[in-house]
């Protein structure tokens, strides 16, 4: 195991998944109660800590996932506002690429780029 725990909220049913293979935890459709989803969340921690990466299939890398621009763009287009899509994109990327300084910079330095794009209407 090498990767790292990631939520996927993008797709349905949303679930908790490997960073590095195709191992995913899917949440329960009907979870509501504070007490449940916590005990989804260690359940999933758990399982993840015992899965082996080499028996899934590799999860596409981070090249062949949206730019930061399609990211923030689909928040936008789900009527979220451009300065706030960039605040959630960027929290997403700080949180799943902690270890990785430049790529955190390369998203800074997207985010602005999104918003300056914005600013003058080329988006």
């Amino acid at each position: 195991m090498g990767g790292r725990l990631i939520w996927i909220a993008d797709k349905q049913p949303q679930a908790w998944a490997c960073s590095q293979c195709e191992w995913s935890f899917s949440a329960p459709t009907l979870l509501t109660e504070i007490e449940a989803k916590n005990a989804y969340d260690r359940l999933a921690s758990a399982s993840f800590a015992k899965h082996d990466c080499t028996t899934y299939a590799r999860r596409a890398n981070s090249s062949e996932r949206d730019s930061f621009a399609q990211q923030a763009r689909k928040l936008v287009m789900q009527g979220f506002q451009p300065k706030d899509a960039v605040q959630i994109t960027l929290q997403e990327i700080m949180f799943e690429h902690r270890g990785d300084p430049k790529l955190i910079e390369a998203a800074r330095a997207a985010a602005d780029d999104f918003l300056r794009r914005v600013k003058e209407g080329l988006i």
